[in-house]
């Protein structure tokens, strides 16, 4: 049988994507890898060059290319994991608020695949674009026409069709307070999603120590209960 795949976007903070060597990604997620995932982290273009749209279609073609080539890495298409904090944790939530299946009859053989996901683990993640959307000095991807906001806001693309989702957030987080994930969770029940929202008393932004372990466990945990 194929491997689930769990797909991490690899966003470092403010829609900025860093590359590092890929024995770094296997220590931080060996609990996935021991567990039978098979664990792919994507790179979007970055702030300041690109702004959050252009990352999101980047994330969002990255999941249509790996459904395209799923049997030449022996994964199922189907149980496709994504997760992320933060910026990813926004990306991640888009994926699945905002998925198709396929644009048939396009030039672009990437473009026919679908770009749905099974399951979402989100780490203290933005949900609403429009109030922040703007010239920035700290997060130059947010600077983009206010107009498209809307289109990248996951809480306002959530419908009972979407993925089950897990938040994790902290309720000491200053910079993406903890108001993103209640809210989002309050949509999600609206729209009878299945999902679960975790808040970790004294936890900021990046999890670190014990409260790192936890979220682990639980992102294990539910993509255990969801994609296995």
């Amino acid at each position: 049988m194929a491997q689930p795949l769990c797909l991490w976007l690899v966003v470092s903070g403010g829609w900025v994507s860093r590359w590092s060597p890929a024995q770094r990604y296997a220590s931080r997620f060996d609990d996935m890898l021991d567990a039978g995932f098979t664990v792919i982290p994507v790179h979007h273009g970055s702030a300041p060059r690109y702004r959050v749209p252009e990352a999101y279609a980047d994330v969002s073609r990255a999941i249509r290319h790996i459904k395209l080539h799923a049997g030449q890495h022996g994964i199922d298409p189907d149980r496709i994991g994504v997760t992320g904090g933060s910026a990813g944790g926004h990306l991640s939530l888009m994926l699945g608020m905002d998925s198709d299946a396929g644009i048939n009859g396009d030039r672009d053989e990437v473009m026919r695949n679908s770009n749905d996901v099974a399951a979402i683990v989100a780490y203290f993640p933005p949900v609403d674009l429009r109030e922040i959307t703007g010239p920035n000095d700290r997060f130059p991807a947010l600077d983009f026409e206010p107009a498209k906001a809307a289109a990248i806001s996951p809480i306002l693309h959530a419908d009972p069709t979407d993925p089950p989702t897990l938040l994790i957030h902290g309720d000491a987080d200053e910079l993406v307070d903890i108001s993103n994930s209640v809210d989002m969770q309050a949509e999600f029940e609206k729209q009878h999603i299945t999902s679960e929202f975790v808040t970790i008393p004294g936890a900021g932004h990046g999890f670190r120590g014990e409260d790192a372990t936890q979220a682990a466990a639980l992102r294990l945990d539910w993509f255990k209960r969801y994609l296995l």
